[in-house]
């Protein structure tokens, strides 16, 4: 994979809104936050655009995001939210420019089709938080946006989940909500996980509609020649009146567990204020013992 180049002080960082519409008050921490760690950042009232749930209709949105995509003077773009629209007009963006000037491309949870469409591209991305949580998120998740950028190394230590499966696995990265990528399944931007780490979150579903979706990755056949599997925050899941009986992450090991590979679950990243950054598309290193996790990368 190609990796865009370490952000410099005075770097631009352009926000873009492919989604769920935003209003200003909802980036004014993200801004400051860039602007205290040096960096310019790039937007304009196209933004703000409303139409429905989204914001702006997806001839606007897609036009937004092609702008700078094309610019030579952009070294990030940074997705403001999630919600749902990313696949709407991923099929309408012309890369021929980004080639050229490539750039990272930031975000988690409707991001995931973007995440794709970069490793398609043979390009690393990154997952990390958004301007809407910026507010809320905590010091270590943004510290670790700012090392990704900046090219440090991210090194993360966290407790062992009851679920994980024990062992040592090092392989490139890809994933990102199950949701997104259950959307994107059998498509060209589907990330190929033959020898992956394979990493899945996601946000208020049903557990059966989680049961539905990773069934669905396994009966595709995606499941089993994995390098390992990483699930990050299951958040807010819903259950019906008569209980589905299960986690999400015992779902997910159950249905992997034939295949042995190395399971880490309770990983600091997702729909909560810890969602730690990953490079997608890079390799990157996981150690499972029985009291804790390491991860490099």
């Amino acid at each position: 994979m190609k990796s865009p180049n370490i952000l410099p002080q005075k770097a631009r960082i352009a926000l873009v809104a492919p989604a769920r519409r935003i209003i200003p008050e909802e980036i004014e921490k993200a801004v400051v936050w860039l602007q205290h760690q040096g960096f310019e950042v790039v937007y304009d009232d196209r933004l703000f655009a409303v139409c429905n749930q989204y914001a702006g209709n997806d001839a606007l949105r897609a036009a937004v995001f092609q702008d700078y995509l094309d610019r030579s003077d952009i070294a990030a773009i940074w997705l403001v939210r999630g919600g749902y629209g990313g696949l709407h007009i991923v099929d309408n963006l012309d890369f021929t420019l980004f080639h050229k000037y490539p750039k990272w491309i930031i975000g988690y949870s409707d991001s995931t089709v973007f995440h794709g469409k970069m490793q398609s591209l043979s390009y690393e991305s990154l997952h990390a938080t958004m301007p809407i949580n910026v507010l809320d998120n905590s010091d270590l998740a943004l510290q670790s946006l700012h090392d990704a950028l900046t090219g440090k190394p991210l090194h993360y230590i966290f407790p062992s989940h009851s679920m994980n499966r024990l062992g040592t696995v090092e392989a490139e990265i890809v994933g990102g909500n199950l949701s997104v990528l259950y959307s994107m399944l059998c498509s060209d931007i589907f990330p190929d996980l033959k020898g992956k780490l394979l990493f899945l979150e996601d946000l208020d579903e049903y557990l059966y509609h989680i049961d539905r979706m990773v069934l669905a990755l396994k009966r595709a056949g995606k499941l089993s020649s994995l390098a390992g599997l990483i699930v990050g925050g299951m958040t807010d899941m819903h259950d019906n009146t008569i209980p589905f009986g299960v986690s999400a992450e015992v779902i997910v090991a159950n249905y992997t567990a034939e295949y042995g590979y190395p399971l880490c679950c309770g990983f600091p990243a997702g729909h909560f204020s810890d969602n730690r950054a990953i490079i997608m598309g890079r390799k990157a290193k996981l150690q499972i013992e029985t009291t804790e996790v390491m991860f490099w990368q």
